[in-house]
């Protein structure tokens, strides 16, 4: 992987440079949001690990320029010091795919910058699959085991997040902040579209792709191919 790292505390960025070229992959590095932006925009990057809290232009911004102003659809995977969840909702609607608080784990780190690049590759292909699901996101056209499945607009949209983060769970906000922007509906309206998802997706099937994790969101996952 090619991953871009602009976070302006000397300590935290040489000890992610360091763990991922110790893995055999490519790091550029930036101290400051001016440049930090220029070398996303001017390369190209599997990921891009972006602090929230840098000097010259904060991490909102950057990541709000990169998606509005440019044509750059790199994942970006926010760090911040900051565990709130005001703080972890403007990061998402400024076009974060990820977030981390620090003090993090390198490990855990490098398995979400790896899951945010091998997304990217997903969807370039157009086409999400997950155990015998597949979502062509070009066609909108869902099957599971080969047989055609017919969903709502809402339902695809569902689908396509919870598909796109497999294996990992999407938290209820964010699902629902992506589903449904500012207009966001009422407290039972999420709930009521998985219930619909796996009435189609799983009921019809032997194993269940859609999980709950109670008090945290959902995820779409074959479990079987997980525990491997």
């Amino acid at each position: 992987m090619k991953i871009l790292v602009i976070e302006d505390n000397t300590d935290i960025a040489a000890n992610i440079v360091d763990y991922f070229e110790d893995k055999g992959h490519i790091l550029d590095y930036a101290a400051d949001g001016i440049t930090g932006l220029h070398f996303a925009v001017t390369h190209d990057f599997d990921v891009i690990i972006l602090d929230l809290m840098l000097p010259g232009m904060d991490g909102l911004e950057i990541c709000k320029k990169l998606r509005h102003d440019t044509d750059k659809n790199t994942p970006v995977l926010m760090l911040t010091a900051r565990d709130t969840l005001e703080q972890k909702l403007q990061g998402f609607d400024s076009g974060a795919d990820d977030y981390m608080v620090k003090p993090f784990a390198l490990q855990e780190l490098e398995a979400r910058v790896t899951v945010l690049a091998n997304r990217r590759n997903n969807n370039s292909k157009k086409v999400l699959q997950v155990g015998d699901l597949e979502y062509d996101t070009n066609t909108f056209i869902v099957k599971r085991a080969g047989n055609p499945i017919e969903m709502n607009p809402t339902g695809l949209k569902l689908l396509k997040h919870l598909m796109e983060a497999s294996p990992w769970v999407v938290p209820r906000h964010e699902l629902e902040l992506k589903v449904w922007g500012e207009e966001m509906p009422d407290s039972d309206s999420l709930r009521v579209h998985i219930h619909g998802l796996r009435a189609i997706i799983d009921k019809p099937f032997d194993k269940p792709l859609i999980h709950t994790r109670h008090g945290i969101g959902y995820r779409i996952a074959d479990l079987d191919e997980v525990s491997k």
